[in-house]
């Protein structure tokens, strides 16, 4: 496995930690690698209004956008699990982000002109299942479909 994915996959484990995940008791926790070599993190934010929760990837991705870095995103670790009673995350399958993450995380990949590679990890354990996002979301939405051939960074 590369370096990047396994210092990513560590990454979003330690982020899941700060999940606020009361209701479904699913920590996830994402981490990107940024252009430059460092990682802005995320977990996920449930609420009791529940469509109004963010998923760890939104998150991060937000966290990179308030930095005015999300066309610098270059690749994706991401982990979840079922908590436990300490709160953390467990489980040896790796996840993988969902639909409304894939287009989120697509977006800001077309920003920074790349097929970022996600790299799905399990909350305990060694399993990674690398993929690029082109192969996780074929046939993308993206900003060329409204007519704008390079997104504003």
């Amino acid at each position: 496995m590369n370096d990047d994915a396994t210092r990513l996959v560590e990454a979003a484990r330690i982020a899941a930690r700060h999940a606020h995940a009361p209701y479904s008791r699913f920590a996830v926790g994402a981490a990107l690698l940024m252009r430059d070599g460092s990682i802005v993190t995320g977990a996920n934010v449930e609420n009791a209004s529940y469509g109004l929760s963010l998923c760890a990837e939104t998150v991060a991705v937000a966290s990179a956008s308030a930095q005015g870095r999300i066309g610098e995103i270059v690749a994706i670790g991401v982990i979840g699990g079922m908590m436990d009673d300490a709160g953390r995350a467990t489980g040896s399958t790796p996840v993988s982000p969902c639909g409304r993450c894939r287009q989120i995380l697509n977006e800001a990949a077309q920003m920074g002109g790349i097929d970022l590679p996600v790299h799905c990890g399990a909350a305990e354990g060694d399993a990674i299942a690398s993929y690029r996002l082109s192969e996780l979301l074929p046939s993308a939405f993206g900003p060329a479909d409204l007519g704008i051939a390079t997104p504003l960074v």
